[in-house]
């Protein structure tokens, strides 16, 4: 038995929408970079305080099998001003990555409104109908 119903389904469904809309800002509209592999690389990123080598953020896309593809997707993410690199001086081979700072801005505006839309979407889901008592 499930335990929200049909109504409370769509309002997560909605929100998800909004979520994904507003996403989209963190790239200025360009739809290029609107994809599965660029959320999970730039949320990874945006975890660390500090700059990652670039070998490990390549892992954080996760629906990317190849790691010329990821790099290839990192270096656009790179060229479109997403993402700064740096010399890493603990080890000359390796390259680090952060976000940019305008990039770092609007994923914090992003996730700030995503927690404004989860909030409204609880008192809506709540209006929709019973909650379940084991929340």
């Amino acid at each position: 038995m499930l335990k929200y119903n049909t109504d409370q389904h769509r309002v997560y469904l909605e929100l998800m929408d909004r979520v994904s809309d507003n996403w989209l800002l963190v790239f200025d509209g360009n739809t290029e970079f609107f994809s599965a592999p660029y959320w999970d690389l730039l949320r990874g990123i945006w975890r660390h305080t500090g700059p990652i080598r670039k070998t490990d953020a390549m892992a954080f896309m996760r629906s990317v099998k190849s790691a010329h593809t990821a790099g290839k997707l990192i270096d656009a993410a790179i060229n479109a001003g997403f993402l700064v690199e740096h010399e890493n001086p603990k080890d000359a081979r390796s390259k680090l990555l952060g976000l940019s700072e305008p990039t770092r801005a609007r994923i914090d505006e992003v996730f700030d409104m995503a927690v404004t839309e989860i909030r409204n979407a609880e008192r809506e889901i709540e209006a929709k109908g019973p909650l379940p008592d084991n929340i």
